[in-house]
């Protein structure tokens, strides 16, 4: 989980544009909300390593799962081209709506990090 959320965070350095096309347009400032994005998850991701901040890396991926979680609506009820996806170009409308209840997922594995590791897990 730390090694997705650290590679999502300097994905949104290196290619910054993908992600601006999916913030909603009623949120100010699209790129500095994709920077900060991803600074909070190369955080997290790093925080998840070091079993003194894992409790609280995981509680501050679940906020950030929730803070991204309108993007993916956008992406998935506007019918925004997404431009320079890697591949065969823009996500499938089953992928767009598949992110969704992934989200979900996410969350619960998140969660289940927020709980302390037997024994002190230090």
């Amino acid at each position: 989980m730390s090694v997705g959320y650290v590679v999502a965070g300097v994905l949104h350095f290196v290619v910054p544009d993908l992600y601006v096309q999916i913030v909603p347009p009623v949120l100010p400032a699209p790129l500095a909300l994709v920077y900060l994005s991803g600074v909070a998850e190369i955080a997290v991701g790093l925080g998840l390593l070091y079993p003194p901040t894992r409790e609280y890396a995981a509680w501050g991926t679940v906020l950030l799962l929730l803070a991204v979680f309108p993007a993916n609506v956008y992406m998935a009820t506007s019918g925004v081209v997404v431009e320079g996806v890697p591949g065969d170009g823009d996500p499938s409308t089953v992928a767009r709506w598949a992110r969704l209840p992934l989200q979900a997922v996410l969350v619960a594995w998140a969660w289940w990090y927020t709980r302390p590791m037997p024994g002190g897990g230090e």
